[in-house]
């Protein structure tokens, strides 16, 4: 893990992230658990299909995750699709089925499937 401090303007934003080993990811998952209660920890499942049309947008080179509250009160995610300076994907500019020159609004979404695992595999 490199530890020093990233300014964004300097972050290859669609480089980011990488494979680590099934041990290590347990530990991290063991980590958090074991310093956070079960009611804490959690898991989410999102599925392919929204993770595809969000990275299918013009200019999409990742997702920004954030933390949310739903309408039912449940703790949840929100999930944007992102450029490659990082910033959200908030609109931007297509073709119309009539040639001409349309904005369209980006994509927000939420909907995942929390789950309380006992360990990162479960």
């Amino acid at each position: 893990m490199n530890k020093e401090l990233l300014v964004k303007s300097q972050v290859d934003f669609p480089a980011i992230g990488e494979q680590i080993t099934h041990e290590l990811a347990a530990k991290m998952v063991k980590n958090h658990h074991d310093v956070h209660s079960v009611e804490e920890s959690n898991s989410y499942y999102i599925g392919r299909n929204i993770i595809d049309q969000m990275l299918a947008q013009p200019g999409c080179v990742g997702i920004r995750f954030f933390d949310a509250i739903n309408e039912n009160g449940q703790k949840t995610l929100v999930y944007v699709g992102i450029d490659s300076k990082g910033r959200s994907i908030l609109e931007y500019s297509t073709v119309n089925d009539y040639g001409k020159l349309a904005v369209v609004e980006g994509m927000a979404a939420d909907k995942v499937l929390v789950d309380k695992p006992t360990s990162w595999w479960d």
